[in-house]
């Protein structure tokens, strides 16, 4: 058989094989029809709604050493007139961040009982209000809070490694 015959099959036979699986339509009469699908006849609806993925069942948990690195990078930063709002809330939302993690903890919360009781004392004085004003007026409790958990766990080590 000649060289140029040869590919010409090949080419014959993936044209054919693709006109075949871009030319799937509707096998039915009905213009509208369901296209056909490979072990139902068109026309036919499916019998059960493709089944969703899996919810997961747990989410995964922050590490203690991961909230608490974001908390250290705050150290270095100040309220200053351009970016204070920004620096109460980061420090706000870190504390927080790190409250979750501890109780979130395999160590559970039983070893976390002082830092998150300076937590919990500070959002006593904070309250719901964590708009800037409210926490610029908190701003020292903030920084004192934030001061004192960098103490606790520069002192515990194997939780932050």
């Amino acid at each position: 058989m000649p060289r140029t015959t040869v590919w010409g099959a090949v080419a014959a036979v993936t044209l054919a094989m693709f006109g075949a699986s871009c030319g799937v339509g509707s096998d039915s009469d009905d213009p509208g029809g369901t296209p056909a699908v490979a072990g139902r006849p068109a026309g036919s609806a499916p019998t059960a709604e493709p089944s969703p993925p899996p919810i997961p069942t747990a989410t995964p948990v922050e590490k203690v050493r991961d909230a608490f690195a974001g908390l250290q990078a705050t150290l270095d930063d100040s309220c200053t007139p351009a970016d204070c709002a920004y620096f109460l809330r980061r420090i706000f939302d870190e504390l927080h961040r790190l409250d979750g993690a501890m109780k979130a903890s395999e160590k559970g919360p039983s070893h976390f009982v002082e830092p998150i009781k300076l937590i919990k004392e500070l959002d006593t004085q904070v309250g719901s209000d964590q708009s800037f004003e409210n926490l610029k007026e908190h701003q020292d409790a903030l920084i004192a809070t934030r001061n004192k958990i960098n103490t606790w766990m520069q002192g515990h080590p194997d939780d932050y490694r």
